[in-house]
């Protein structure tokens, strides 16, 4: 074989060798994954490349991103995309609409822009909702409260721990969708307390909203994937993982830094 294919016997062994060295040399590799993965369970190997970079130099490992997905893949920990939908949003209402003042605005700096979303999760003991207010230019998560119910009044203890937790005075937009609760007066009057602007999406328009949908995203996909007995202990779930996620988790759109990170050094 080695004759008809115009190769040595030598080079066949060597390859060999190479390949169980190799073999070998990326054991420590598993270890560093499921290491991360105890944190942030379904993270993307983009940012798993990304953390683990530092330490494949530091062991003199050479690894590129495109030879981790290989490496996951045949090790089987690559991650599958999960796709599930329930509606939270009842927009059909006679409370007034506030028009879309995102359509050619772009964030300019860490609470020029605030997003805020519902989003469904579930324990053993039923249907919870999840209400997240997220800073636009840092991807943080500001604020957040968990309840039974989709009542104005806890959608507003989200908005109340976003504005305790503000680090600059400058002027604000807060962004959501049409959804009674945003537009409710306890919610209005909150944000105008707080001398924030409110700006709504165009009709159903969810695309309008898309970063917070996509925050939404990532919690339920990547953290909150431990089946809770009540919502207690959800509650708790809720807060490891918001933590996590602003302090460990890297995003592609902030250079492959934690959203805490570009935050705080952000200059206002």
């Amino acid at each position: 074989v080695c004759k008809l294919c115009g190769i040595s016997r030598q080079s066949v062994y060597q390859r060999e060798k190479r390949a169980a060295h190799r073999q070998v040399e990326l054991i420590p590799i598993k270890q560093m994954v499921l290491e991360l993965r105890r944190y942030m369970p379904r993270i993307g190997t983009r940012k798993l490349y990304s953390l683990l970079k530092p330490k494949l130099q530091e062991q003199g490992i050479k690894l590129g991103r495109d030879a981790l997905f290989d490496y996951l893949r045949d090790e089987r920990l690559l991650v599958q995309a999960k796709r599930s939908f329930t509606k939270t949003t009842n927009s059909r209402h006679w409370m007034k609409k506030h028009p879309n003042l995102l359509k050619d605005y772009k964030p300019r700096h860490p609470e020029d822009v605030l997003v805020s979303d519902i989003t469904y999760v579930q324990s053993d003991e039923g249907v919870h909702y999840l209400s997240l207010v997220t800073d636009a230019f840092s991807r943080k998560i500001m604020g957040y409260e968990l309840s039974n119910e989709m009542k104005a009044t806890d959608v507003v203890k989200a908005l109340d721990m976003a504005i305790r937790t503000r680090r600059y005075g400058c002027s604000c937009i807060h962004h959501s969708d049409r959804g009674l609760q945003y537009c409710s007066g306890v919610y209005q009057d909150r944000l105008k307390k707080g001398t924030i602007k409110p700006s709504m999406t165009d009709g159903y328009d969810c695309y309008q909203n898309a970063l917070a949908e996509r925050v939404n995203g990532i919690l339920k996909q990547e953290f909150l994937l431990h089946e809770c007995k009540d919502i207690v202990e959800l509650k708790q779930l809720v807060k490891e993982s918001i933590n996590i996620y602003n302090n460990m988790r890297p995003h592609l759109s902030l250079g492959m830094r934690t959203p805490n990170e570009v935050h705080e050094k952000a200059n206002c």
